[in-house]
């Protein structure tokens, strides 16, 4: 009998968590209906700002510049895309009118594999739908379509709860209802994937809501989280470099001498422990800048000077 009324306890209580991050998001998330020559299409938004943005997927938006954004309360408004960026499947909309307050935002950064996580978006149409679970993985990558060029979004989180078409675009929310991903994709059965909330999506934010696009540098490197040896550990104080696994012909990094197979361990003496940190260095203020990158190579240590390129879509 204790142990049924402790289960009891502990079922109320992930119940009760659930249906308050649900009370507290549903408002705030908004079902978007988007009209292009292809037909109709649909998604998810998240109030962004008080002023009446709207943040969702870029694949939502795809070409459209337009969007109709309706509330649980019933009102709808008519909101104009703002900015895109479909490298990290980003967009930004301004609604015509006043919508509900803003959700927090909160840092994925903070994540741990097991943390209970809350869709909340309109899949199938079905505005309002909650779905919990938690967070399955971290860091993974998505590949995404920019031009004609296939890139990665890096460090998406990976959740088993339940997302379906039109989920894109929604909240992924922590137990304290603070929004940590923008939900963007099915990975399979019982899987899905969210775009996380932290310093890297601030900045891009920042930039669609103040220039509409991203403007970033490019090296040219396709690199992959690597542990170092106790004693390298040790000597530069970081576990982990990045390990170069192709070098783009032609690229800066390709000028500058980076080989297959290089360690990466820091570019301006800001050691890369993993893909995000390498990417939170190659915004706009990198472009044709002096950069000296550290590597390993052989067992020895190399320095190199590159001058990254800016990003274009082709």
């Amino acid at each position: 009998m204790a142990d049924d009324t402790a289960e009891d306890d502990v079922l109320d209580a992930y119940s009760r968590v659930v249906s308050g991050v649900a009370e507290h998001l549903i408002p705030r998330v908004a079902s978007l209906r988007i009209a292009s020559r292809r037909g109709d299409s649909s998604g998810s938004g998240v109030v962004l700002t008080e002023d009446g943005h709207l943040l969702t997927n870029a694949h939502v938006v795809g070409g459209s510049e337009h969007a109709t954004a309706e509330f649980a309360d019933g009102t709808a408004a008519q909101a104009r895309v703002v900015g895109v960026d479909r490298l990290s499947d980003l967009a930004v909309l301004r609604a015509d009118r006043d919508i509900p307050d803003p959700p927090e935002y909160g840092d994925a950064d903070h994540l741990k594999v097991g943390n209970l996580v809350v869709a909340v978006g309109n899949p199938l149409g079905l505005a309002g739908s909650v779905t919990a679970g938690v967070v399955s993985a971290l860091g993974r990558s998505l590949p995404v379509r920019t031009g004609n060029a296939t890139r990665m979004i890096e460090d998406v989180i990976q959740t088993d709860a339940a997302l379906n078409p039109g989920n894109s675009g929604g909240a992924l929310a922590d137990g304290n209802g603070r929004v940590v991903g923008i939900n963007t994709a099915v990975a399979g059965i019982g899987l899905g994937l969210a775009v996380p909330m932290n310093q890297t999506t601030r900045r891009i934010i920042y930039s669609l809501l103040h220039d509409g696009r991203v403007r970033r540098a490019y090296l040219g490197l396709v690199t992959t989280p690597a542990p170092l040896r106790p004693q390298l550990a040790e000597r530069f104080d970081q576990r982990t470099a990045l390990r170069v696994v192709e070098v783009i012909t032609g690229s800066p990094a390709a000028q500058a001498g980076l080989r297959q197979g290089d360690l990466v361990l820091a570019i301006d003496g800001v050691p890369l422990r993993d893909a995000q940190s390498l990417q939170r260095l190659l915004f706009e203020d990198a472009i044709s800048r002096r950069t000296e990158i550290t590597a390993i190579r052989n067992g020895a240590l190399v320095d190199v000077v590159a001058f990254p390129a800016e990003l274009t879509d082709r």
